[in-house]
């Protein structure tokens, strides 16, 4: 086999291998937007009915007319939280990330590690420690208690994704700023962030996923369910006698209507932002 047939071999193998990974991560979205156009019994009929049969919008008329739930309250919670969670780990993020990068300090690498740590824990081992905290501050039930808990886990996200941008910046354009006049602030400001705006521009958006598809700080840090987001309204698809499949395959598609105009709209600067800093480490 020559070389360039080789080659194009290779090539349609990958493109065969990203074809079946592509189908198998998209086949369950798939599934769930074609139940929610279908009945329970539709849903259950074997052989599974790849294209609904006789396809209906009853699943999305029973969510918007269900006593238990305001799906549009719930969806206004979800963006309070979420936009709170947002505003409060980039700021917090982004000057951190900067020092974490250009400012020699001891013990950075800790911090890093503890960073690291901090992403892999679940979630239900840090829900006690909130819960007695929130409760000594007088923020349990109220919706800084899930912001700030998301907050918790996009901060680390953030600060990690970050620091290879601030690192891939010429130390001497920052030099030259000073130079000319400006402080170590505007410095930061005017130089250093338009520079990582890719980056920050991600930590914008993985942010606001991090707090906006959060169930567990939301149901568990407070106990008023007309402060709950809508990801807890799933809930309401589970009857006295079982679940009303095709009410959850419905409110999961609403749920995950936002996240998908997101990305569609931001996915350049979103690729952008995943890859341009990762040249340094």
């Amino acid at each position: 086999m020559s070389a360039k047939r080789k080659k194009l071999f290779f090539q349609t193998v990958w493109m065969a291998v990203g074809i079946l990974m592509f189908i198998a991560l998209m086949m369950p979205l798939y599934w769930m937007l074609c139940s929610s156009f279908m009945s329970t019994t539709e849903i259950f009929d074997r052989p599974p009915h790849l294209i609904p049969p006789h396809p209906t919008l009853k699943a999305y008329k029973d969510i918007l007319n269900m006593p238990t739930v305001d799906v549009m309250h719930a969806f206004k919670n979800s963006f309070i939280i979420a936009f709170g969670c947002m505003i409060i780990s980039v700021t917090l993020s982004v000057p951190a990330a900067y020092a974490l990068a250009k400012r020699k300090m001891k013990g950075s690498g800790i911090i890093i590690l503890v960073f690291l740590i901090s992403q892999m824990l679940p979630e239900v081992f840090t829900l006690t420690p909130y819960l007695a905290i929130f409760r000594k501050l007088g923020l349990y039930n109220t919706y800084f208690a899930p912001m700030i808990a998301c907050c918790t886990l996009a901060v680390p996200f953030c600060v990690i994704m970050l620091r290879p941008y601030f690192l891939t910046v010429p130390q001497e354009l920052e030099d030259a700023a000073r130079i000319d006049g400006c402080s170590h602030w505007k410095a930061f400001v005017k130089v250093m962030m338009p520079i990582a705006s890719p980056g920050i521009a991600v930590a914008f958006v993985f942010s606001f996923l991090f707090a906006y598809g959060d169930m567990m700080y939301s149901l568990n840090l407070t106990n008023d369910s007309t402060m709950w987001p809508v990801t807890t309204g799933i809930y309401s698809a589970v009857g006295r006698y079982g679940m009303a499949w095709d009410r959850g395959m419905a409110f999961a598609c609403l749920i995950v209507l936002p996240v998908f105009v997101i990305f569609l709209l931001l996915q350049r600067y979103i690729v952008e932002g995943l890859t341009s800093g990762s040249v340094k480490g």
